[in-house]
């Protein structure tokens, strides 16, 4: 008797640590599933406020003047191109919070200050 005992008592034990595991699993699922849909809320929110960032009072130019790209640079400026006279050409990265420049959006910037920027046409038949 003594034994089933002891193997009921292990048993019971076995469940008992099963069940806990089996909760902190669950609880650990929900808060990664958490971060996850806030993470994708925040991607969503940037790109929404980058759509609207030429309408925005911290947009320096004119609106007409912008051509959304949203990868890998989010703008392209023909400044004064809604006046016909185009003055410069300017890329324009948005970002909102503490949000950082990603490496290739590093490289785009490092190039466009170096100078290695071109024109080309490109005829096709």
């Amino acid at each position: 008797m003594t034994i089933l005992y002891i193997v009921i008592l292990i048993l019971f034990l076995i469940i008992i640590l099963l069940t806990y595991l089996l909760i902190s699993r669950r609880k650990e699922i929900k808060a990664i599933r958490k971060d996850a849909i806030e993470k994708s809320r925040l991607v969503l929110e940037g790109r929404f406020k980058e759509q609207l960032a030429p309408f925005l009072p911290d947009f320096n130019f004119n609106p007409t003047d912008a051509r959304f790209l949203g990868s890998p640079i989010d703008f392209v400026i023909f400044d004064g191109a809604a006046e016909s006279n185009v003055k410069k050409i300017v890329f324009v990265e948005v970002k909102s919070g503490k949000s950082k420049l990603t490496k290739k959006e590093e490289q785009i910037r490092d190039v466009i200050y170096n100078g290695n920027v071109e024109f080309k046409i490109c005829r096709i038949s």
